[in-house]
């Protein structure tokens, strides 16, 4: 991994943590899978601290261009998939 993540300096130093820990998330469903409670929890406490859907698109198209990992396509197949695995695997 050779990129920095997009933080906001507005964040309290547990907010940023636990944006980084979101996208570590992210990053493990596209690399070995995550449970979909995992995930869950963490897109959860990622949209106390990221409410606006303007803000998040914003930060999910930044964080897509510098690792090249979807935050869209990851939470749409968590969304999605609901029955189908407990896993999500992109």
């Amino acid at each position: 991994m050779d990129y920095q993540y997009p933080i906001s300096f507005e964040w309290s130093t547990e907010e940023t943590v636990d944006v980084i820990q979101f996208f570590q998330c992210i990053e493990q469903a596209y690399e070995k899978g995550i449970e979909r409670k995992s995930l869950m929890e963490a897109y959860r406490r990622f949209k106390e601290i990221v409410p606006s859907k303007a803000e998040e698109k914003t930060i999910g198209n930044e964080f897509e261009q510098v690792s090249g990992y979807s935050i869209y396509r990851v939470i749409k197949k968590m969304k999605d998939d609901v029955n189908d695995s407990e896993t999500i695997k992109m």
